[in-house]
């Protein structure tokens, strides 16, 4: 027997305060600018129940609710809450950010995007000591990436081709075929990077 989670007042009473979850659900889904249909991909909840969920005409299981948290990067005990106050959707201390670092300990990369949107964007904070090298595998065919240089010089080889890359400046290459980046600055080298894996803004 699912468990289903019930909203204060019913869809009848015009929303007031019986669709907190819905809004909440709603809510969260337009700031992290998800249509319907990728949030029923990420989710796996049909996308005519995630419909009926913001607009207060159903209660869901509490499987559904859980999987819509995870989807949008949440707890559950946040989506119950219903607390539409508040813009922020998360708040993740430094204890709590990803980080990657090379075998020599010359390269470091911070995950700073949200986990739960990595099959369409992901955002890095790179820093590299002298001579550090980010060497990568070809990513999904169609997949771009962006750098922004916050401090000293890097090279960017993508396939055949390299650029060379200084503070202030923004480099930006196919990644779908074998691409690295090298620090070959005299000091540390500071890159912000932002990986597109499809295009935005595709309908589902």
């Amino acid at each position: 027997m699912s468990t289903r989670v019930k909203t204060k007042n019913p869809p009848s009473n015009n929303g007031e305060s019986g669709a907190d979850l819905g809004k909440t659900i709603q809510r969260l889904r337009k700031a992290y600018n998800l249509s319907l249909g990728e949030l029923s991909e990420q989710s796996g909840v049909a996308k005519s129940i995630i419909s009926q969920i913001e607009r207060n005409e159903t209660n869901p299981t509490l499987s559904t609710v859980i999987r819509l948290s995870r989807a949008l990067d949440t707890t559950i005990d946040e989506v119950l809450r219903g607390d539409t106050t508040s813009q922020f959707i998360k708040h993740q201390t430094k204890p709590g950010i990803p980080m990657l670092e090379s075998e020599d300990g010359l390269c470091k990369l911070a995950i700073a995007g949200p986990l739960n949107l990595v099959d369409a964007f992901q955002w890095y904070d790179f820093h590299a000591k002298q001579g550090g090298v980010l060497e990568s595998e070809p990513h999904p065919m169609g997949t771009t990436e962006h750098l922004y240089i916050v401090s000293g010089e890097i090279a960017v080889t993508a396939g055949a081709e390299t650029k060379i890359g200084k503070q202030g400046e923004a480099i930006r290459f196919r990644a779908d075929v074998p691409h690295k980046i090298v620090n070959t600055g005299p000091g540390d080298a500071h890159v912000v990077m932002m990986l597109a894996l499809r295009q935005a803004g595709a309908s589902q």
